[in-house]
């Protein structure tokens, strides 16, 4: 994590199917995705960048931070969950001191329906056809 703090996420079922079948690929190695050259250390966000640059995206279009800005207001827009969940989710400490104080919980059970409901979301609008809700 950027800030130094431990940070669990819920996977939904569609990830940990993707990373069954990527384990088979890669096997145990200490990082799912490991920085080039430095097999001890995860890639980097520049290493998203880079790949969606070399798939022909520029600066203005997409950036790895972008992905989770997207998440960020879908999920919100929804209305399906409570703000501070979705904060939790994205890593996100509170900014002001005496609410940071009393907002302790990591609201785990709905981040986990959460997780599965933006994992269903993704594959509903990738098949031909659909359209976002």
């Amino acid at each position: 994590m950027k800030m130094r703090r431990p940070h669990r996420v819920p996977l939904p079922p569609q990830a940990l199917t993707i990373l069954r079948d990527l384990r088979r690929l890669t096997g145990n190695q200490p990082f799912v995705f490991p920085g080039i050259g430095a097999g001890h250390k995860p890639i980097s966000e520049n290493t998203l960048n880079g790949a969606l640059r070399r798939l022909g995206f520029t600066a203005d279009v997409a950036t790895a931070h972008g992905f989770r800005a997207t998440a960020s207001t879908l999920l919100n827009e929804s209305g399906l969950w409570n703000p501070d969940a979705i904060e939790r989710q994205l890593a996100h400490a509170e900014r002001n001191e005496v609410r940071r104080a009393y907002t302790r919980g990591e609201h785990w059970e709905e981040r986990t329906r959460m997780m599965t409901w933006w994992a269903d979301y993704l594959e509903k609008i990738k098949m031909p056809g659909a359209k976002a809700d």
